[in-house]
């Protein structure tokens, strides 16, 4: 549970905000710091870091005359102007990123190679495009490239267990933080004010699997919606009722080097194996019942 612990505290304050022109199907990928809006999970990584389908502004220094200066490129290209003064997206030459101010910075790419930044790593991508291994290389986890252990079927079933609890009170602490009330909206904090005022609430801490499990077998109920909620906010680039790999970049790729067991988990979420999750497969992957899915919770 330590772990749990230690990833809200250190991304406490962060969300993450962008908009998507384009999408890839392949759930094996991951996505400049924004204050926090209405709604957002503050303890997910931004997708403005670790999305290849975001279209970004170059910090290019650019004139009130230059063509480039409404033109969006996506990670990995910057905007140039042709003989005729059109503006166009090009790859970035990677010795153009800024140097990682620290091992924080890299990345690890599912080639097995580390990239000093997110910014180096699709610098190179973008040179690729077009090739077999250009399609196949996406960005994996946040940090160097470790060994990450096999996920056994035992560990998976208790995956779960954490992560609802974590998702719980990640909820817990966004309504007590929430004075200027924009962290949750209105709707949101009626829902977790249940959950907080609730006295059979188990506190959050290092408990047990047998614990976490005997509670969410009596506490079922306080569990339903921060599964709701934690699909919604990763909904977001189209908010459609599925998740692609894209938008479980935020969560997936922070978790990944603490938690082995994540690919697998969110792989064998997607039952039907169409590179989405759905929200009914979601749900099912917290074993929430199918009358208690509900698309309204999510909102």
């Amino acid at each position: 549970m330590r772990v749990w612990i230690v990833f809200l505290l250190c991304l406490a304050g962060q969300a993450f905000t962008a908009s998507i022109t384009e999408e890839e199907p392949i759930i094996d990928d991951v996505g400049e710091e924004a204050q926090p809006e209405v709604g957002v999970n503050p303890v997910q990584v931004e997708t403005g870091d670790f999305d290849e389908a975001i279209d970004v502004e170059e910090e290019e220094e650019v004139t009130a005359e230059s063509p480039c200066l409404n033109h969006h490129c996506k990670k990995g290209k910057v905007c140039e102007v042709d003989e005729e003064n059109t503006p166009m997206c090009v790859c970035q030459d990677p010795t153009t990123c800024p140097s990682a101010v620290g091992e924080f910075e890299h990345v690890c790419a599912t080639d097995n190679t580390t990239y000093d930044s997110s910014c180096h790593f699709f610098a190179q991508k973008c040179s690729l495009e077009g090739t077999k291994k250009g399609h196949k290389l996406h960005l994996d986890y946040i940090g160097p490239c470790k060994f990450i252990e096999a996920c056994m079927d035992a560990e998976l079933n208790e995956f779960p267990l954490r992560m609802r609890d974590w998702l719980k009170n990640v909820l817990v602490t966004l309504y007590e933080r929430d004075e200027e009330n924009n962290l949750l909206t209105e709707k949101q904090k009626l829902r977790v004010r249940k959950i907080y005022e609730n006295e059979k609430r188990l506190q959050a801490g290092e408990h047990s699997l047998d614990l976490l499990a005997h509670d969410f077998e009596k506490n079922y109920n306080m569990y339903i919606f921060p599964v709701h909620w934690q699909f919604g906010q990763l909904d977001q680039h189209p908010v459609d009722g599925f998740l692609s790999h894209t938008e479980l970049a935020p969560l997936r790729a922070p978790l990944i080097p603490m938690e082995h067991c994540t690919t697998r988990f969110f792989e064998q979420c997607d039952a039907d194996n169409d590179k989405y999750i759905a929200l009914e497969e979601w749900a099912n992957c917290f074993s929430i019942k199918e009358q208690d899915v509900d698309q309204d919770l999510v909102i």
